[in-house]
């Protein structure tokens, strides 16, 4: 039965709802799950679906969360291994979870998620190069410090769940990678959770889809 709920938006296009569902899914929260189109009067519908008017938005046990971040600080609270055991590990991975909630707004614009897409070449800007390069140390210092293959270890955590937009952007836009990136990315989208993020993504209706997402940047 039923907890609560968890409201999301398309799933093709909407990051931050990616990173609220995988922090659920893995705290396996019993919520039901509701998704809005992103697509013509989606707005009215998530103001009157959530305290902000955003996605995603968790009601479980009587709390009410929103913001990516706090739904995976919640459910940490009852998933505890979502963070790293070591409080050094954990000082970090909560670091750069925070840095990715707050950052990169040059990669968001130029290169949102647009999961069933590729756009190889495209958008590659100063800026984005420079978010790039930002992201590609943090992955570094982290799975070093690990052994990987995810950023903390073996298990995929609270810090690889905020950089899971980011792994399904990679992929569509294709920017050059140092390879621990690139195994990075290989093991992110081969979780079992990633391939489903994505097989539901691509079962969405096509009417949910949104044209300043699907059209060839330039074309």
């Amino acid at each position: 039965m039923a907890e609560g709920r968890l409201v999301i938006g398309t799933k093709m296009y909407s990051s931050w709802s990616l990173r609220g569902w995988l922090a659920v899914q893995l705290a396996r929260l019993e919520v039901e799950e509701v998704v809005i189109p992103l697509a013509g009067g989606s707005t009215r519908a998530i103001q009157d679906a959530t305290p902000a008017g955003l996605v995603p938005y968790l009601e479980h046990r009587g709390a009410r969360v929103w913001e990516s971040l706090s739904i995976l600080e919640y459910c940490a609270e009852i998933e505890p291994r979502l963070w790293p055991s070591d409080p050094v590990q954990r000082a970090a991975a909560r670091s750069m979870a925070a840095e990715m909630h707050a950052g990169f707004r040059a990669l968001r614009t130029a290169m949102p998620m647009s999961i069933l897409n590729r756009f190889p070449g495209r958008n590659r800007t100063p800026e984005v190069l420079a978010d790039i390069a930002r992201i590609e140390a943090i992955w570094r210092e982290a799975l070093l410090g690990s052994g990987g293959p995810f950023l903390f270890g073996s298990r995929f955590g609270a810090a690889d769940a905020m950089f899971a937009p980011v792994v399904f952007r990679f992929l569509t836009w294709e920017p050059e990678l140092q390879a621990m990136s690139r195994d990075y990315v290989a093991a992110m989208r081969a979780h079992p959770l990633m391939q489903r993020w994505h097989d539901e993504a691509a079962a969405e209706p096509a009417e949910w889809r949104l044209a300043k997402y699907e059209q060839v940047p330039g074309a």
